[in-house]
């Protein structure tokens, strides 16, 4: 056996307790019940006990998923979004359509913030004696 069918296997062993992934992730247990509720995340590994394991994959996607936060996408964009994942690479179409679409919102977004730093620096210097004041009505307030 290769090392690196090793080291795969080992990243699908569930290991880690709720507490420890909530540690790692920053979120909450609540949190994680509610992403498994969801269905976004997979099936979690369950010990003799009955207690939630997670493995390094599962943690790999948690990560995704803060990304996909980030973006501000929708927790049912999200959730659709790991019903295509399970169902395959049939459906690579249709999540890199979300990807981009998710792309574009967020590349709108950006620009949103760039045009309000672009204000608050302006106002800072104004506060601050480097700029002069323009007046009001000259101000794209729209922005």
């Amino acid at each position: 056996m290769s090392e690196a069918a090793g080291n795969e296997r080992d990243w699908e062993v569930p290991r880690y307790s709720i507490g420890e992934v909530a540690e790692r992730s920053g979120l909450s247990r609540d949190t994680l019940r509610w992403y498994e509720r969801i269905g976004l995340m997979n099936y979690i590994g369950r010990d003799h006990a009955g207690k939630r394991r997670f493995s390094g994959r599962d943690l790999e996607w948690l990560t995704l998923i803060g990304h996909l936060r980030t973006t501000g996408m929708s927790v049912a964009d999200m959730v659709r979004y790991a019903e295509l994942v399970r169902e395959g690479e049939s459906t690579f179409p249709e999540r890199l359509e979300m990807f981009r679409n998710t792309r574009a919102e967020v590349l709108a977004k950006i620009a949103d913030l760039q045009q309000a730093v672009a204000v608050l620096d302006y106002k800072i210097g104004v506060y601050e004696g480097k700029v002069a004041p323009v007046r009001a009505a000259t101000v794209d307030a729209t922005r």
